[in-house]
């Protein structure tokens, strides 16, 4: 017996790449829906909604490990399509212990330079996670500070 509950909706790829969304006994089609996550960092595979472009939810999906494989699998591309958020595994080098400066950092991504412009782009979010957005206005994920090496901890604590 599989863990996989029916879901109410479907949802596909129009010619254009866009997802659909569709709901038996309703007329109306949804095209370009988005996915969008409750709580993208704490909880990615959980509490996703589907939203029209006008905002409106259309569908909530409590985990995603609970859709079919094919719905699973548009819903993970397109939020990976949407999300950029490269986790930083390393910092490799700091320009200046003032603002603002450049950081030479190992990332999910491969390496990066961010700009710092002040330590008010250093938010923690949980106990020990910290977001940091560069100049560009990426933002940078470190997930759990306790996992970084002894060099790049020191690093940060300057800023901290």
């Amino acid at each position: 017996m599989s863990d996989v509950q029916s879901i109410p909706f479907q949802l596909s790829r129009n010619a254009f790449g866009k997802l659909v969304y569709s709901a038996p006994g309703e007329t109306e089609v949804h095209e370009g829906v988005v996915p969008v996550r409750a709580f993208p960092i704490a909880a990615p595979d959980t509490g996703i909604a589907i939203v029209s472009t006008d905002g409106r939810e259309l569908a909530w999906i409590d985990r995603l490990s609970d859709l079919p494989e094919t719905i699973r699998g548009l819903l993970e591309e397109e939020l990976a399509s949407r999300e950029f958020l490269p986790e930083i595994t390393r910092i490799k080098h700091v320009s200046a212990f003032a603002s603002p400066s450049t950081w030479t950092v190992a990332t999910s991504r491969g390496d990066a330079l961010l700009v710092l412009k002040g330590e008010e782009d250093i938010r923690r979010i949980g106990e020990s996670s910290l977001i940091i957005a560069d100049t560009h206005g990426i933002q940078f994920l470190i997930r759990d500070l306790q996992k970084l090496d002894k060099h790049s901890r020191k690093l940060l604590d300057r800023f901290l």
